[in-house]
């Protein structure tokens, strides 16, 4: 196996020669035999180990044994003991999740502290197997049927080419030894489940199972990448850049044929992967919106509006005294008193200054806001202002007010309010400057 697993590398990941590589190391068969195969084939490796404390002692067996493993090979080793449980309570998340948040943000320390090029683990055909079994119960994509990423920006997976059964012959032929996880042996959740019962009764009725299995992998992957080349065709057409994220047109969109597999394949890289909630979207009301874990979607009227969750800016009310202090964050606000007063424009505008009431209030707008626009008579309701200038939702949401006592002085960057402008009468004059 190690001349062949060896072809593999030279293959698929020549780049990883001369690299510095760090290999999640659990002490079980898959990542003893990926830590023997790299060490024997002179790689730069150092091993990382976490003790999830999931198995009391059994789990600081593990430790030790990947300690006196890494001590042998005379590599370098980092451990790290985490309260798997207490993580899992505090986030309302599985174990399973828990464990896997924990081990890869410590990776990412690693990688980042100590200079790693890449993180190496061992997982192997029939791990890709289980994880398509398991994303076919969940309803997934095409992606989702691709299984494990051999390649995946600093995280690499050298043996996905190769069966357990091939990393056990070659630990037994090689006597490695290596330590084995009682969890494993309990169908108590659904990855153990398939392994234990569903996968010797398919190997049973098919014993080519995981050559085939590796044969429809590489047709859907090739699949894929025949939709995503034709995916970036739409995205042309319907994605348009704006100042608060992507606008995707839904007419244009809908001219298609297969507009919701479209519309799923377009906001999949986003995190979005409930098909129903996506495909019901077309049809809702304006102002409906789901999330994934980074972005938000929209309906507003004939597009939707892709925006990063955490985009929006902090909707905490900032107090201004009378000193005039420049505002520095979360954007820049500048005052000036000046004697001269030249051609306003929606970021600059000139305010009577003996109108102001101290302190003034920067806050976002809500709904009942009204004010007087600057060269109209009368008031209007802010909603209707909106309206009238064709805000998007998203740009509605971060639009700030100035006001004083209360009373809105400017539309921040759109219109001041015509009761605080300067005139004839004027005898102090401030200019305030927004970006």
């Amino acid at each position: 196996m190690l001349q062949k697993f060896n072809h593999h590398i030279d293959d698929k990941f020549p780049f990883l020669k001369e690299k510095k590589i760090l290999i999640a190391c659990s002490g079980g068969l898959d990542s003893v035999v990926l830590t023997r195969l790299l060490r024997n084939l002179k790689f730069n490796i150092s091993l990382a180990h976490c003790n999830f404390s999931l198995r009391g002692v059994e789990s600081d067996g593990d430790e030790e044994f990947v300690e006196k493993l890494a001590d042998k090979l005379s590599v370098p080793i980092f451990t790290k003991t985490f309260d798997t449980k207490t993580y899992a309570n505090d986030h309302k998340i599985s174990t399973q999740m828990a464990a896997r948040d924990l081990r890869y943000e410590w990776f990412d320390e690693l990688i980042n502290n100590f200079n790693f090029d890449y993180l190496l683990t061992a997982h192997h055909l029939d791990d890709d197997l289980e994880t398509f079994l398991i994303n076919l119960s969940r309803g997934t994509g095409l992606r989702g049927l691709t299984g494990i990423p051999e390649n995946n920006e600093k995280i690499i997976r050298p043996l996905l080419n190769f069966t357990r059964q091939d990393l056990l012959i070659y630990a037994q032929k090689e006597t490695i030894n290596w330590r084995e996880d009682s969890s494993n042996s309990k169908a108590d959740y659904l990855r153990n489940k398939l392994r234990l019962e569903v996968i010797p009764k398919l190997k049973e009725t098919d014993v080519s199972l995981l050559k085939s299995f590796q044969q429809t992998q590489k047709h859907l992957k090739e699949s894929l990448l025949l939709v995503e080349d034709y995916m970036v065709l739409i995205q042309n057409l319907v994605f348009t850049e704006t100042a608060n994220g992507l606008k995707i047109d839904i007419y244009k969109l809908q001219e298609l044929p297969n507009t919701k597999a479209l519309l799923y394949e377009l906001l999949s890289p986003y995190g979005f992967t409930a098909w129903e909630d996506i495909s019901d979207l077309l049809n809702a009301q304006s102002g409906k919106q789901i999330f994934s874990n980074t972005h938000r979607l929209i309906k507003d009227r004939s597009d939707f509006l892709l925006t990063e969750t955490d985009s929006n800016l902090d909707s905490e009310s900032i107090f201004i005294s009378e000193e005039l202090e420049t505002i520095e964050t979360p954007f820049k606000l500048q005052f000036d008193r000046i004697s001269e007063v030249n051609n306003p424009s929606n970021k600059e505008v000139y305010v009577d200054f003996e109108k102001l009431k101290f302190p003034l209030e920067i806050r976002t707008w809500k709904e009942g806001d009204y004010f007087y626009p600057f060269g109209m008579k009368g008031k209007k309701k802010l909603s209707k202002f909106f309206k009238d200038e064709k805000l998007s939702l998203v740009a509605k949401e971060k639009v700030r007010v100035l006001c004083t006592e209360n009373v809105i002085v400017w539309v921040m960057g759109m219109r001041l309010d015509d009761r605080f402008k300067v005139t004839e009468n004027t005898k102090k004059t401030v200019k305030i400057t927004y970006n």
